[in-house]
């Protein structure tokens, strides 16, 4: 216990550079007491919206709310939604490198909730890969930033910021800096992500990128994955089960599911990577960081909507452990 409570303490000011798809999440929270008269649909009868920030945006947020020093990086467009990011991003204190694309919208993932039940979820983005002039203004915040950085995200949610490109140059220069690399992964095959230090992907994304193991087996899976990531270690989260850790040439750690209730699995995984992140930020190892992403992402999950965990919360979560 007193190695967690250290480590949580070595968080406060870690500077960790979030590389990835920036969204917005907008939420309609109402009531439906009736079936519209125009087609045979519920309406909603909204009491409250709010915005809150999403993906590589809402990584950058956990980031911040557990004492680190957030650096984003990413693309929005030029919007209503991206005002409203930058007035999050301001609220939050992360510091932001966004490059502005007019040419795409700003993601934006509208959610209308009706007696704390989804009941449709709208998108709003361009997916197709960056390139040309706003490419590059990403890759000169990527050199800015890792310069000063104490571990980098790669937040991918396949939304097209994080282009091979992309992660091939944020991987080599952290690398040429020292800086660990945690990757939150949206592709089929992970070898893109070659050379970073862990890799956090869910039982869905894992199966996608071992479509040989048939049936499916995570131990077998994940010993086809490692193959391809040279040397990085590979974090698979298991909802119910728990969290894995797979390394090469290592017997498998593994961290029980510690979450009493589970509400919304919203941006969990955006909880463990900056958990992850800041815990080798402050030169933990891995198993330690490991041990404090299962608790942070068991207080993310007891909450509804995307949110975020503060250290006093993971500090009553690691003194409420049993023994």
């Amino acid at each position: 216990m007193h190695s967690l409570h250290a480590v949580v303490e070595q968080f406060h000011g870690r500077r960790v550079v979030v590389i990835g798809d920036v969204m917005l999440d907008e939420y309609l929270r109402g009531e439906v007491s009736r079936i519209s008269p125009e087609a045979p649909v519920p309406v909603l009868e909204v009491r409250a919206h709010d915005w809150r920030l999403g993906g590589a945006a809402n990584a950058a947020a956990n980031i911040g709310a557990l004492g680190g020093a957030a650096t984003l990086i990413g693309v929005v467009g030029r919007d209503e939604s991206a005002t409203i990011v930058a007035e999050r991003l301001a609220h939050h204190g992360i510091a932001s490198a966004v490059v502005v694309d007019g040419d795409r919208p700003t993601s934006k993932k509208t959610r209308l909730v009706a007696q704390q039940q989804q009941i449709v979820r709208i998108d709003h983005e361009n997916r197709h890969p960056i390139a040309g002039a706003v490419e590059d203004g990403v890759r000169r915040a990527i050199d800015c930033a890792l310069g000063e950085a104490d571990a980098c995200v790669l937040s991918d949610y396949a939304k097209g910021v994080l282009t091979g490109d992309i992660v091939r140059h944020a991987i080599d220069t952290a690398r040429a800096a020292g800086v660990p690399v945690v990757v939150d992964p949206k592709r089929r095959s992970f070898a893109a992500y070659r050379g970073a230090t862990v890799i956090t992907p869910n039982l869905h994304e894992l199966e996608a990128a071992a479509p040989g193991v048939v049936p499916f087996e995570v131990e077998r899976a994940a010993a086809s994955v490692l193959a391809e990531t040279g040397g990085a270690a590979l974090l698979v989260t298991r909802i119910a089960e728990g969290m894995t850790l797979f390394r090469p040439d290592r017997e498998p750690f593994h961290v029980a599911a510690l979450a009493k209730e589970v509400f919304d699995v919203t941006g969990a995984g955006d909880t463990v990577v900056a958990t992850v992140a800041l815990a080798l930020a402050a030169r933990a190892g891995i198993e330690l960081a490991v041990a404090l992403a299962s608790l942070a992402a068991a207080i993310s999950v007891s909450k509804r909507g995307t949110s975020t965990v503060s250290p006093a919360e993971l500090v009553t979560a690691i003194d409420a452990i049993p023994g």
